[in-house]
C-alpha cells in the first residue's frame, strides 16, 4: 500500500444499489465498531479511525457514492488526513508555489537584463520547501500506513470484493 502520491485513491463499481452499499459498510462498521467510525451524509461516506486511536497523521476514507445509468453503484475512495492537516499542507503547498514562481520569474528577468538575480535565491529556499513538505507528507503517510490498511480491509470487507489503489 506504499504509494507516492499525496492522496492514494480507488474506484470501483458494484453490482449493488447505492442503499445497499451504504447498508453493508454500516454493517462492517457495527461489527467492528472498535476499528473504525463512520459519518453518512447523502452520496458520501466517510470512515475513520476511533478518536482513542487517532494521531496527528490518521488517515480517513472518502467514499463518495452515485448511481450508474444501469443502476449499479459508483464509488470513489480518496484516503488522506484530517482536513486540518490536509488544509496544512494544501496552503503550503499554495504559498511555496506561488512565492516560486514569482520569484523564479523576477529572479530570470534580473538575470537577463544584466542585475545580480537574488530573487533565484528565494526561488531555490521555495523549491527546498516544497520538496521538504512532499518529504513530510511521506513520512506522515508512512506513520498512518497501518490504519490506511486498517480502513482498507473494512471496505474491502463491507463490499465482499478487493480493489486496487492508485
Amino acid at each position: 500500500m506504499s504509494s507516492f502520491g499525496i492522496r492514494p485513491r480507488f474506484t470501483q463499481t458494484l453490482d449493488l444499489r447505492l442503499e445497499e452499499a451504504q447498508a453493508r459498510l454500516a454493517r462492517a462498521v457495527e461489527e467492528g465498531a472498535d476499528r473504525c467510525e463512520m459519518k453518512i451524509f447523502p452520496g458520501f461516506i466517510c470512515l475513520r479511525i476511533p478518536e482513542q486511536d487517532r494521531h496527528f497523521w490518521s488517515p480517513r476514507l472518502n467514499l463518495g457514492l452515485e448511481t450508474t445509468e444501469d443502476g449499479k453503484t459508483r464509488i470513489e475512495g480518496i484516503y488522506g488526513p484530517n482536513a486540518n492537516v490536509w488544509g496544512l499542507f494544501l496552503y503550503g503547498y499554495l504559498l511555496t508555489g506561488t512565492f516560486g514562481l514569482f520569484s523564479g520569474v523576477f529572479g530570470f528577468a534580473q538575470f537577463l537584463i544584466g542585475q545580480h538575480p537574488w530573487a533565484l535565491w528565494i526561488f531555490g529556499a521555495m523549491l527546498a520547501l516544497a520538496t521538504g513538505l512532499y518529504v513530510i507528507a511521506q513520512f506522515g503517510q508512512k506513520l498512518g500506513a497501518l490504519q490506511t490498511f486498517r480502513l482498507h480491509q473494512i471496505y474491502e470487507a463491507a463490499m465482499g470484493r478487493t480493489v486496487e489503489i492508485h
